[in-house]
């Protein structure tokens, strides 16, 4: 599993021209999930995601978390953080999941999220569908995550 994570003023999405969601302050986090992954990955990634410190404390060190702040956490799913560009121009993504496990594995992710910062601080895109995410970097600061350690 796989999350790319942005430390953002604020961010939204939309299906359609539809606001699906938005939030002010946090995370925006993209969610890919691996054809290998498993609960323990989406778990493991969350608590790491929820405590990742990476929010300036007092003294302008990245010393505080999501929890520390008492920040939301956007979660958007992203089949293309599997794209496997080693051979020839064009990605391919045979290491996603399926999407039905996909799914399944989003869903524990959010709700491991809800579970460690507040089930009113987690938001989400819709699966599967194309969105259109808007968002404001702060600092920038973006980091990848990975739930196993053979990247």
């Amino acid at each position: 599993m796989i999350a790319l994570i942005q430390r953002v003023l604020e961010s939204n999405v939309t299906v359609n021209a539809e606001l699906i969601d938005s939030m002010r302050g946090g995370l925006l986090i993209f969610l890919g999930i691996n054809s290998d992954d498993t609960e323990n990955d989406a778990r493991y990634l969350a608590a790491k995601t929820a405590n990742l410190r990476i929010f300036s404390d007092s003294e302008d060190k990245m010393n505080l978390s999501l929890l520390d702040n008492s920040l939301d956490a956007m979660v958007i799913s992203q089949f293309t953080l599997h794209a496997d560009t080693r051979h020839g121009n064009r990605p391919s993504f045979t290491e996603a999941a399926e999407p039905d496990r996909a799914n399944e594995l989003y869903m524990m992710f959010i709700e491991e999220m809800k579970m460690l910062i507040g089930n009113d601080k987690v938001h989400r895109g819709e699966f599967g569908a194309m969105m259109k995410v808007k968002l404001v970097n702060d600092g920038p600061v973006t980091i990848i995550l990975r739930s196993k350690n053979d990247y």
